[in-house]
């Protein structure tokens, strides 16, 4: 594991707020720092490790930079919520352990910002958040995970669950449309007007199963499952099988060889397609948080060891010291009208750019470290 140690040492002594070097995405297009779901996932993935090694550098380095993000009067750094983006709610779930450590009055204000954006999202006439402004009506397995953990987590600490029942709606919705019966995945977005020009005109489904996607889908499973109270019933009635259903999917289309899984996840014979590493990643962590909360039994333990294994042997490297994760896809999404090339198809999901590094990747792979140290 020293390893991983030193390779996250790295991503920490040469990164800033203004500058990580996880956001390949930013970098490549020369973005201002901005509040974004990319560091949200690294953020997250640090607090994990703090609280399993107690290593005071992990919650220092988080501290801080999240401290460049919130200004005084709780706005975000680069937020707009006129963009009605779930991807900007993501990052926001952090600020429960910075508000519960400092009692910093800006975190505490930044929360009640970002819960004003949950109440305030656009849906479609089943009660499901879109997307983005910019996608009406569609509903994409992202971001389930951008949203659905920061809105549970206030609601179980901040609002007495009054709005549970309107977070298993989500997750109902979204296995009434986008679960396939015969292929056992799910599709990566749903546009219920049926008018997006990737979006089936019967049934409004995109056309492939992306990995990423339904990584961030399982993950989103799993977090809920843990900041929803004990009490609610539907946390084991519908939560725990949920999980079980969409994870004995993903395992039948798993590469024996390496245990990852590819970037289009059911095309294994498809000459460009890939094994992913954020995506293999999502699904290992997923796995072993879910054992650890008991929604999966204890023989999916070893599973999701060998996933993780899987990702350190095929594409953490280590050229002399210099550590690199490697194998992971940059961005997938599906439209805007405009942008006809994001159509869904096989050959889109393998025209996207792989690069190294991008905590889109590093991200989950961390989380699931930090459930490896637990065991």
């Amino acid at each position: 594991m020293t390893l991983i140690d030193n390779y996250i040492e790295k991503l920490l002594t040469q990164s800033t707020p203004e500058k990580p070097l996880w956001n390949i995405e930013a970098i490549h297009q020369g973005k201002a720092p901005a509040w974004n779901y990319v560091d949200g996932c690294m953020m997250t993935s640090l607090l994990s490790l703090y609280r399993q090694t107690k290593d005071e550098k992990y919650y220092r380095f988080v501290e801080s930079f999240i401290d460049y993000y919130v200004l005084e009067d709780g706005t975000l750094r680069g937020y707009e919520q006129s963009t009605y983006n779930l991807d900007d709610i993501c990052e926001s779930r952090v600020l429960f352990d910075l508000y519960d450590r400092t009692k910093q009055e800006k975190y505490n204000k930044a929360i009640e910002l970002t819960y004003r954006h949950i109440l305030r999202q656009p849906r479609t006439k089943e009660g499901s958040f879109w997307h983005k402004l910019i996608y009406p009506h569609q509903v994409w397995l992202d971001g389930l995970f951008m949203a659905q953990p920061f809105y549970t987590r206030y609601e179980t600490l901040r609002n007495q669950q009054k709005n549970y029942d309107d977070i298993l709606n989500h997750f109902k919705v979204v296995r009434k449309h986008m679960y396939s019966e015969q292929d056992q995945l799910y599709y990566h977005g749903y546009d219920a007007s049926k008018t997006a020009f990737w979006a089936d005109k019967k049934t409004g489904l995109s056309k492939n199963f992306w990995l990423r996607a339904t990584g961030w889908y399982v993950v989103s499973i799993v977090d809920v499952i843990d900041y929803l109270d004990n009490s609610y019933p539907a946390r084991k009635d519908f939560f725990y099988p949920l999980l079980k259903e969409a994870i004995d999917g993903l395992l039948t289309y798993q590469d024996k060889k390496s245990n990852l899984f590819y970037q289009v996840i059911n095309q294994p014979n498809e000459p460009k397609n890939y094994l992913e590493s954020s995506g293999s990643a999502l699904i290992a962590y997923a796995i072993l948080k879910g054992v650890r909360l008991g929604a999966l039994d204890l023989s999916y333990q070893a599973i999701g060891q060998a996933i993780f294994n899987g990702i350190v042997d095929m594409y953490i490297s280590d050229n002399d010291g210099d550590l690199n994760m490697k194998g992971i896809c940059l961005v997938s999404g599906l439209g805007p009208d405009h942008n006809l090339r994001r159509d869904g198809s096989v050959a889109y999901y393998l025209s996207e750019p792989i690069v190294e590094n991008d905590a889109k990747g590093v991200g989950p792979f961390i989380m699931a470290y930090t459930e490896m140290k637990m065991i």
